[in-house]
């Protein structure tokens, strides 16, 4: 395999898949909130999304309670509902198709590039029915979707856009970043993620009646201005509490250090693995894209099973390394094959990158010593698969 075996001594190490970023700023803005009388519906939720409408380069950000609430409010606004086909990518977090079944529509998968792993525009034309009513790209792993190409076919069909960025806060390409390429775009602020609500999402747009209508549902039903129980139209609680916007509005103001922490993790990875390239696939940079990297994901060589992948997997772990296969396609999951009859080799890409992802462990503060020792106990267990 031109890799050495080596012996690998403990070294009392306990490296997480991932961390949160989380400084003393960020403690004192959430302890400010919780010192004052106004935990929910507060300032602190305007002056958020404000900040974050401004980063991004939209008109309006609504801040909900999860990425998965984003999304849900966002196909309700466009009006996709029962019967409604939505073509969307089986390489995704569950969240991205789960949010059609809320609505009763169905998502309808076409595979992914071999690159990228995001939707393939060349796949997407041949999926469209008359069903159709939107597109459902995904920025996975931070990578940008084709999102020229699939305008271009949107507006061909006079399909709605939706630009699932949950996973690329900071990508961008010629000046414009991700998130603004669709009718509207969706952010997820988990613990993993560039930047951090503890939990808690974000829609982006330019188009008004998407915005307040997201405004309204988030919060029960309740229009702006109305009275507390004057409710206009079927809405959710998916409020975000002042606690979690503090905490983003800090993390906000350092996303160009966390995002650019993260790229210099990645390039450390890049040097140690250059020398396993033919047994390990690595993530590549995206041309004519500055790629926000949200997650370290290698992928073994076409010759190694499902097998091998847990098995390097459980080595890593028992070294004291977090790892975890990344992602399972949605269509194999088991109550998408009881609904819609998906089976193995529907979408070959997404399931091949499926069952030989590994994700490594990837965040801001991980330290270089440590990216060394989790490529050479990964080599290691690599030796050992040949």
């Amino acid at each position: 395999m031109g890799i050495p075996c080596i012996t690998l001594r403990s070294m009392g190490k306990n490296i997480p898949l991932s961390m949160p970023n989380i400084n003393e700023e960020d403690i004192e803005a959430v302890s400010a909130v919780l010192r004052s009388s106004r935990l929910s519906l507060g300032p602190k939720l305007a002056e958020f999304e404000h900040a974050f409408a401004e980063y991004v380069g939209v008109k309006h950000a609504v801040a909900v309670s999860s990425g998965t609430a984003a999304l849900h409010l966002c196909l309700r606004a466009l009006g996709i509902k029962d019967g409604d086909e939505v073509i969307t990518s089986p390489f995704s977090f569950i969240a991205s198709s789960n949010c059609m079944l809320f609505e009763r529509a169905k998502p309808v998968f076409v595979d992914v590039l071999p690159d990228t792993f995001c939707l393939d525009p060349a796949k997407v034309e041949s999926a469209i029915t008359p069903k159709t009513k939107a597109i459902l790209g995904v920025d996975i792993l931070g990578y940008l979707a084709e999102w020229r190409d699939l305008k271009t076919i949107a507006e061909k069909h006079d399909l709605l856009l939706i630009e699932d960025s949950c996973e690329a806060l900071g990508t961008t390409k010629d000046g414009a970043k991700a998130g603004t390429f669709a009718e509207c775009g969706v952010f997820g602020f988990y613990p993993n993620k560039q930047m951090t609500t503890g939990e808690g999402g974000m829609i982006v747009t330019d188009r008004n009646d998407i915005a307040a209508a997201a405004c309204s549902m988030r919060n029960q039903g309740r229009d702006e201005g109305a009275g507390f129980l004057d409710h206009k139209r079927l809405g959710y609680n998916y409020r975000i509490s002042d606690i979690n916007c503090a905490l983003g509005l800090s993390q906000l103001k350092r996303v160009p250090e966390l995002i650019q922490k993260r790229s210099t993790v990645f390039a450390w990875y890049a040097e140690e693995l250059a020398d396993v390239a033919e047994i390990i696939h690595v993530p590549s940079r995206q041309i004519g894209v500055d790629v926000s990297w949200f997650i370290y994901v290698i992928h073994l060589a076409e010759r190694f099973c499902i097998a091998d992948r847990d098995r390097l997997i459980t080595h890593l772990q028992k070294n004291g390394i977090g790892c975890n296969t990344y992602f399972p396609s949605i269509h194999l999951q088991s109550f998408y094959r009881d609904m819609f009859g998906y089976k193995e080799g529907d979408f070959p890409i997404a399931e091949s990158a499926s069952a030989r992802g590994i994700a490594l462990p990837f965040y801001s503060d991980l330290l270089k010593e440590e990216v060394v020792y989790v490529c050479k106990v990964l080599k290691n267990g690599l030796c050992s698969l040949s």
